[in-house]
């Protein structure tokens, strides 16, 4: 079941909402705790300030309880008065007595405290008198108002931070998505086999690295696809000629038209010809094994110095009989690597063909192993610089010198590369102090 995608637009605009929404609502929060926090503190100084004036006032007056003017005037100001006379007797607000009864300050002692009564916050001042006593109690000045103005204004700062939100989300989504969106457009016509086509490089620098991205892979896709062309190309003109060889004789061994002594110089020729068609089918064969995701290996612990000994043995005997002389370089000690032995010696013996296949009679061929890493030397015609860059490329080599050299399928190196990649390996390509070209094959431990 496919999900229904959302544009990077709407995913831009949502977050910054969500952003906005959450610095609101957060700085709304912390902003109501300090203008709470600060009102109280405000309302307790001020009631503090007025319990210390109405104290000097009896002092000074010699009065043993609060006036009911002055009491009046306190109410006025929303603070409620308990007179405490000299006995101890409480008289008062209802309301008044009960929380400062609550909050033991009746015993004619000077407080200050805030406590919670009827689900409200209410500020205590408690003054001593030389005659008794008096209590004042105030909810803080402002706490209900000024809660709902503060709700109100963070309900307003967060109306105002979505709206700026989700413009700001538009217009940076439609900023992003514009080259994301060309960039996207330039990769669905390549698929559709156009190479031609680059996408401006703009935007912010991820944005800009995606273009960049896209324009190596279109540059790379073109590069090869044309070497693909180039060796199609000439995989196509090299089975055509062998199959031409071999119908041609075919249809004159049919024909009648060879016959007698000279058909078996006809057959060794088709013979010759299809033995050169198998390996060059062969070799495109492994070449498809290599690319495929279940290329098989069979790693194992490996002897390199005994498989060096056994390549000695076989390339000895086949470089003596073409008259060319063979030398191991090998200490002899055992060499233990985690390879695998079979796919080793295809891409050695890969090499030792190659370079048997140059080497002129009486020239030399190494083989050396040091280390994990083999070397295969010869006293060759060599490669120029440009050609050892290129010389793993399928058909490369082949395609420059088909005619000047002796050349095999032009697919050899290609295969040894394959393998020794995914051995985990790596191989290169470079001059021989024997005259000719060096090919190193590197093992991991």
């Amino acid at each position: 079941m496919n999900r229904r995608r959302t544009t990077l637009a709407v995913r831009i605009t949502s977050l910054c909402l969500l952003v906005a929404g959450i610095a609101a609502i957060v700085a709304g929060l912390v902003s109501w705790r300090l203008v709470v926090n600060t009102a109280q503190s405000v309302s307790r100084s001020v009631l503090s300030d007025q319990a210390t004036v109405v104290a000097a006032q009896l002092d000074e007056g010699g009065q043993l309880l609060l006036r009911p003017r002055i009491v009046e005037i306190l109410k006025g100001q929303n603070i409620l008065a308990v007179n405490i006379g000299p006995r101890g007797a409480v008289t008062g607000d209802t309301t008044a007595v009960t929380i400062a009864r609550q909050a033991d300050v009746l015993d004619g002692s000077d407080h200050s405290k805030v406590t919670e009564y009827n689900g409200h916050t209410w500020l205590i001042e408690a003054r001593a008198t030389p005659r008794g006593g008096f209590v004042l109690v105030q909810q803080p000045a402002g706490d209900r108002s000024t809660a709902r103005k503060l709700l109100g204004n963070i309900l307003v700062a967060l109306g105002i931070g979505l709206a700026v939100a989700a413009v700001a989300g538009v217009l940076l989504g439609r900023l992003l998505a514009r080259p994301l969106r060309r960039t996207a457009q330039v990769a669905h016509t390549m698929r559709g086999g156009r190479r031609d086509l680059r996408v401006p490089v703009e935007g912010p620098t991820e944005v800009a690295d995606v273009a960049v991205s896209v324009n190596a892979l279109a540059d790379a896709l073109q590069r090869s696809e044309s070497r693909q062309r180039d060796f199609l190309l000439s995989v196509s003109h090299e089975l055509r000629t062998p199959l031409t060889a071999v119908r041609g004789f075919a249809e004159s061994l049919a024909d009648g038209v060879v016959t007698g002594p000279e058909a078996a110089d006809v057959g060794k020729t088709i013979e010759k010809e299809s033995h050169r068609l198998e390996r060059l089918v062969g070799d495109l064969l492994d070449l498809a094994r290599l690319s495929a995701d279940d290329f098989r290996l069979d790693l194992t612990t490996v002897d390199l110095s005994g498989v060096a000994r056994e390549m000695a043995d076989v390339w000895s005997a086949r470089c003596a009989a073409e008259g060319v002389a063979f030398r191991l370089e090998a200490s002899g000690q055992p060499i233990m690597a985690h390879t695998d032995p079979r796919r080793l010696r295809q891409a050695l013996d890969g090499l030792m063909e190659n370079a048997l296949r140059v080497t002129p009679s009486g020239r030399p061929i190494v083989l050396s192993l040091l280390g994990r890493t083999f070397q295969v030397r010869d006293g060759g015609p060599g490669l120029s610089e440009e050609d050892y860059r290129v010389a793993f490329d399928r058909g490369a080599l082949y395609k420059r010198y088909a005619g000047v050299r002796p050349v095999g399928t032009g697919l050899g190196l290609a295969i040894v590369h394959g393998l020794v990649t995914r051995m985990g390996g790596s191989v290169r390509a470079g001059p021989a102090p024997e005259g000719g070209a060096c090919f190193t094959i590197t093992l991991p431990g």
